[in-house]
């Protein structure tokens, strides 16, 4: 089938609703409405309002029922429709959900996906533009994830489906309906922890995630660079070995994600690679990310975000190290 992001998800959601009744979905307008950009749509005629269910715009309250609910034999799916509202749910993420499991010695577990868009590149305002997968990553006992494609986001949801653990499931906005592929109709699963190897080279390695995967292919198949294009997919856990051994064959590392620079995701990438790699690089690793300060206005996001320049100038000075 074709697909994109928008109608991935809905469609791993429908089959995981098929196979698990304990299944339920939640959040702002995401029954009658299909959610604000469509991802619940017709979910509501097919498994009815004890299954689909709009709730009241209190982020700490639907996260904090789906807590409750996982506790208790469910397998809540909470929307919050957007990733600038989650700070709101915080507390009930990171005290509770992340450490239910290690607080009653796994007599209790959580499982729950927790979905929400993030990531700007839309003409968005500021709250619903960020890119908070560091925040949640920095958690044990939250694992987090963030597709590229609509391949990728049906398999990691089905997977997250199926998991006794919180999952918080990072859904990048400006790739929702950015392109289609073809998945197959059926159940099958994307393994979370383990990277995609979207291009092999021996040049250099690029490594990316969620937004930043498009711009970055279109760098590196312009310049027809000889690279390595490493897709992490899920922050966390990473996929150390992929990254390590991507490093050390290439010798030269570009770490990209739209996240702001300072104490990103690509820094973690970056301490692990140090630790474990050093003697094998022929250059300093090189970073790209967001400034860091606030999202921006819509009129100034472009220079905000990383772009293919930036990449591209990130790149060269790795080369020429």
């Amino acid at each position: 089938m074709q697909a994109n992001m928008v109608t991935a998800i809905n469609n791993a959601l429908d089959l995981g609703m098929q196979e698990n009744e304990k299944v339920v979905l939640l959040g702002e307008d995401i029954a009658k409405d299909g959610g604000v950009f469509r991802v619940t749509d017709g979910l509501l005629a097919k498994y009815g309002e004890g299954r689909v269910i709009d709730t009241p715009l209190a982020e700490a309250g639907i996260v904090g029922a789906a807590v409750g609910m996982a506790t208790q034999g469910l397998h809540p799916v909470p929307e919050v429709q957007f990733a600038g509202f989650m700070y709101l749910a915080f507390d009930q993420l990171v005290n509770h959900a992340a450490r239910y499991r290690s607080r009653t010695r796994s007599e209790y577990t959580v499982p729950m996906v927790v979905r929400t868009p993030v990531s700007g590149g839309v003409r968005t305002l500021e709250h619903h533009s960020d890119s908070p997968e560091a925040y949640y990553s920095h958690t044990g006992g939250l694992i987090v994830v963030e597709p590229s494609t609509p391949y990728d986001a049906k398999g990691l949801m089905i997977k997250a489906l199926r998991m006794n653990d919180p999952v918080v499931f990072l859904e990048p906005t400006k790739l929702y309906r950015l392109f289609k592929q073809d998945i197959p109709e059926d159940t099958y699963e994307v393994p979370i922890g383990k990277a995609n190897l979207v291009k092999e080279g021996t040049e250099l390695s690029v490594i990316t995630y969620g937004t930043m995967v498009p711009v970055v292919k279109e760098v590196v198949e312009k310049r027809k660079l000889n690279a390595d294009i490493l897709d992490l997919r899920t922050i966390n856990p990473l996929d150390e070995s992929a990254i390590l051994a991507s490093a050390k064959k290439t010798g030269r590392v570009v770490i990209v994600h739209e996240a702001q620079l300072s104490f990103g995701a690509g820094a973690e990438v970056a301490a692990r690679i140090a630790e474990k790699a050093i003697f094998e690089l022929d250059a300093p690793v090189v970073r790209v990310g967001s400034c860091s300060f606030p999202y921006p206005f819509p009129g100034y996001e472009n220079n905000y975000i990383p772009n293919a320049l930036k990449i591209s100038q990130a790149i060269d000075k790795v080369l020429k190290a």
